[in-house]
């Protein structure tokens, strides 16, 4: 049995009709699955699974605001209504949360990673919806758990996340923690960080990403008169890998767009810049699993933050779906 695990409950949306498919919308097909129980997987092009990691423990030991362990309730409030015009490419499934409610981030983590193994070996594609950004660890072990190979990462985030662990991990250390498991078992690791600020991370942090030969765009060389080198940048680090883990943390964005984060950015990315982007990712075939992570709620003004994730969840949904079809 799952520990920390918690099964989904119904969502909740706007009803159009209840008898026409094509005016249906995501809370009225978005089928729920215990992790606990056989999953009876129905024949479909793609098959999307999401899962919350309510936990922000992560995020506290790094200093940072708490709040985020409210984010995946928040993005599904949002996503609840779109239209269900994924039918019939896509199938969607709810799988419930990984919780973190003692502290115990390791613990939550290690759950995490058993819960992602199981969704993924019932050949289901992982959404994974933060909490604090320390969901990365737990999401990385449980595509090894599940016998995948090991993904190479591509990640929005403004923070390189590159800290040492002192004593225990944090919101900030999961690609150090990421980069000793690979070392441990003598596998390459491949890290691209897309959006670094150069205000948010100290000469230290470069110091190690470029010792460990970890790759970044930073953040003031993003732009769209820059988008076609900053694609091409992607292109190269992406066609050498064969699988991809993809993870955004929302503080990449603009605090314009995106005020309800753990760590704001008044100079963030442009949300559409980052779309583009997460586009062009999936556009390659090698992305086996992705999450979306920081979304904090409490400082979330009209819920901009999480519309906007949600947003980008159905463009995701999309661009799985050209893909499949496309293949």
């Amino acid at each position: 049995m799952l520990k920390r695990y918690q099964s989904p409950t119904s969502l909740n949306g706007r009803v159009d009709s209840t008898t026409d498919p094509n005016a249906f919308r995501w809370h009225q097909i978005i089928e729920a699955i215990d992790l606990n129980k056989e999953i009876d997987i129905k024949e479909a092009p793609i098959n999307i699974c999401f899962l919350g990691f309510c936990c922000d423990e992560g995020v506290k030991r790094n200093l940072g605001r708490p709040g985020a362990a409210n984010g995946p309730a928040s993005i599904r409030k949002e996503m609840a209504s779109w239209p269900a015009n994924c039918l019939p490419h896509a199938q969607l499934f709810d799988a419930g949360d990984i919780t973190c409610e003692d502290g115990n981030l390791e613990e939550a983590q290690e759950a995490l990673s058993d819960a992602v193994a199981i969704i993924l070996r019932n050949k289901l594609f992982p959404i994974l919806l933060g909490g604090g950004h320390e969901i990365a660890l737990g999401h990385f072990n449980g595509i090894q758990a599940a016998g995948c190979d090991t993904p190479a990462i591509v990640n929005f985030d403004a923070h390189l996340d590159l800290r040492p662990v002192i004593d225990r991990g944090s919101s900030g250390t999961m690609f150090s923690q990421i980069h000793e498991i690979c070392s441990s078992k003598n596998e390459e690791f491949n890290y691209l960080c897309i959006g670094p600020q150069t205000y948010a991370n100290t000469q230290s942090l470069f110091d190690k990403a470029d010792s460990i030969n970890a790759q970044y765009i930073l953040a003031k060389d993003i732009s769209t008169s820059s988008l076609e080198n900053v694609a091409r940048i992607i292109n190269d680090f992406i066609t050498t890998k064969t699988s991809i883990y993809l993870t955004l943390c929302s503080d990449v964005l603009s605090a314009a767009h995106a005020p309800g984060v753990s760590a704001v950015q008044p100079f963030g990315l442009d949300p559409d810049i980052v779309l583009q982007l997460i586009k062009q990712i999936i556009q390659s075939g090698k992305v086996c699993s992705i999450d979306i992570a920081e979304v904090s709620p409490r400082f979330d003004s009209d819920n901009r933050t999480a519309k906007l994730v949600a947003v980008y969840i159905y463009a995701i949904v999309n661009s799985l779906i050209e893909l499949k079809l496309n293949q």
